[in-house]
């Protein structure tokens, strides 16, 4: 499934907080929080006003949505959860890992739904899967818990490797569990794991130019690796 229809789901089946307020007379306001940008995450955004719109609920008419984008700078993202909650929306809509860690970091009490990659129990979002706790809970797609599965797969590819770098951007939240993971994941198939830290597109470009340094040799798919980090780097800043 893509992403977006993934979060056009999400819209439409995790805002149930909206329901429990439908009849009050002022028109609802909900916070979408994101670590990428307006231009970058365009289809994001209309596939989340895709699923209200299954709901019943409809952007500027019956619904106002407002939307807090840090522009790939995650030290933003506090100040952003704080302002929506400041304007007393009736729910977060956390669409990235650092939103939601943001959002759960005011202390707010106002619904927090999140969409993650990871495990939100070992992120501290829910207490359990199946009873979340307090104000936050969401949907995950568990795809970290395919790191070893990955690198496994790597390693059937060039099964000469023995060197795997990883590319981690140090500002997110979520790097030092990534990389904790991987380097997990490495122990169990005889390999080494060299962090490789970039927060924007020049220090991708040098990181990648200097991967020969440690002993690691480029091969083939690197190259589109490297475009789509490009790509990502100019449209959201960082990776969401």
């Amino acid at each position: 499934m893509r992403r977006r229809e993934f979060i056009g789901i999400f819209g439409a089946t995790a805002l149930c907080p909206l329901a429990a307020r439908a009849q009050q007379p002022t028109k609802p306001v909900v916070g979408f929080l994101n670590v990428g940008t307006a231009d970058g995450n365009a289809s994001l955004a209309a596939a989340f006003r895709r699923g209200l719109g299954e709901t019943g609920y409809i952007d500027g008419q019956n619904i106002t949505v407002e939307y807090g984008w840090a522009e790939g700078h995650f030290d933003r993202l506090p100040s952003l959860a704080a302002d929506l909650v400041h304007r007393q929306v009736t729910a977060i809509a956390a669409t990235t890992t650092p939103g939601a860690l943001a959002a759960k970091g005011t202390g707010t009490t106002i619904p927090i739904i999140f969409e993650t990659a990871g495990d939100p129990i070992k992120l501290g979002l829910v207490k359990s899967l199946n009873h979340p706790g307090d104000n936050v809970t969401g949907v995950t797609q568990l795809s970290s818990e395919l790191i070893s599965k990955l690198l496994g797969l790597l390693h059937e590819l060039i099964p000469t490797a023995k060197l795997v770098g990883l590319l981690v951007d140090r500002a997110d939240p979520r790097a030092d569990a990534q990389a904790a993971d991987m380097q997990e994941a490495a122990r169990g198939l005889n390999l080494q794991i060299h962090i490789l830290n970039a927060s924007n597109e020049d220090e991708i470009d040098r990181a990648f130019a200097n991967i020969s340094q440690v002993g690691a040799r480029p091969v083939g798919w690197y190259r589109g690796v490297l475009a789509s980090a490009r790509r990502t780097s100019r449209q959201t800043g960082r990776a969401a």
